[in-house]
């Protein structure tokens, strides 16, 4: 594996050469290091930890303070991967000067290499002012849960021809406009690879199928540390939820029974030190 950072033209080379592209969401240090490691290609700072981390029913109430604090734990754990953070809802929806602000936040204060923005046509000005400004951006498109309510649940986008006709000229416009990639979530396989042909930037896939340029699961579905639900995209490689349920248990088990802590885990002074302590309370 290549020590070498990852950049939005490596990104590039890795679709030109055919080589899929691997991405992973991450809110911490410990997190971003261990992802680091793995030879992850790209880190996303996603504002989905409003649910996986926060305990939010939807990503809607994540503030920028929030993910600025997440995404500045991750670029201190992270140094290999293409670190993107994720603005959050109204964090770019209201003006393309809001944008351009908060986005800078993210390169300037929290040490991201990028930003993700969700949404089709309707944010072409947008990318556009922020990628004038030097700002590299990641589109999304298909299920944008910034528009949970609007869709009405989180449900599979672009069913129908016309609805899969508007995702492919979402994702021209965006290329158009410098996305250097784009996020294609829960979108029919066959649309996703369409538009992975068409495009000439990377394709992310979530719940979109095999054909797209990468991949991308949240950390905490990945690892079996989410489980109020389970979308079908996501693929469990560990149950590190129940193991930590054990732990605690055996923990509280230990301590209540008076195991813990032993004596290897526990500091003593020198006895001659504790005999001349106990003859000074003594004299007390």
């Amino acid at each position: 594996m290549s020590s070498r950072k990852v950049t939005v033209r490596t990104l590039r080379q890795k679709k030109r050469r055919g080589e899929p592209i691997t991405m992973m969401t991450a809110y911490d240090y410990p997190t971003a290091r261990w992802v680091d490691e793995a030879g992850i290609d790209v880190i996303l700072v996603g504002d989905s930890l409003g649910m996986v981390v926060l305990g939010y029913p939807n990503t809607l109430p994540v503030t920028m303070e929030a993910m600025l604090h997440h995404a500045k734990a991750v670029a201190r754990g992270a140094k290999r991967a293409l670190l993107v953070g994720d603005m959050p809802f109204m964090s770019y929806q209201v003006s393309i000067e809001t944008a351009l602000r908060n986005a800078g936040r993210f390169l300037q204060e929290a040490g991201m290499d990028a930003v993700k923005i969700e949404g089709g046509r309707e944010q072409v000005d947008t990318v556009r002012a922020l990628v004038e400004a030097g700002i590299p951006v990641m589109g999304h498109i298909g299920l944008t849960p910034q528009k949970v309510m609007q869709f009405g649940g989180f449900r599979l986008q672009g069913r129908t021809a016309e609805a899969a006709k508007r995702l492919v000229e979402d994702a021209l416009a965006l290329q158009e406009a410098g996305c250097f990639a784009l996020v294609l979530e829960m979108v029919p396989a066959q649309i996703a690879g369409y538009i992975t042909q068409r495009l000439d930037i990377p394709t992310i896939g979530i719940g979109a199928g095999p054909d797209c340029d990468g991949q991308v699961l949240v950390f905490h579905d990945l690892v079996g540390m989410f489980e109020e639900f389970t979308p079908k995209f996501v693929r469990r490689y560990a149950n590190i939820g129940a193991e930590i349920r054990k732990a605690l248990q055996a923990y509280k088990e230990d301590v209540e029974a008076r195991r813990f802590p032993a004596s290897e885990h526990s500091t003593y002074m020198e006895e001659e030190e504790w005999q001349t302590f106990l003859r000074l309370m003594q004299e007390t």
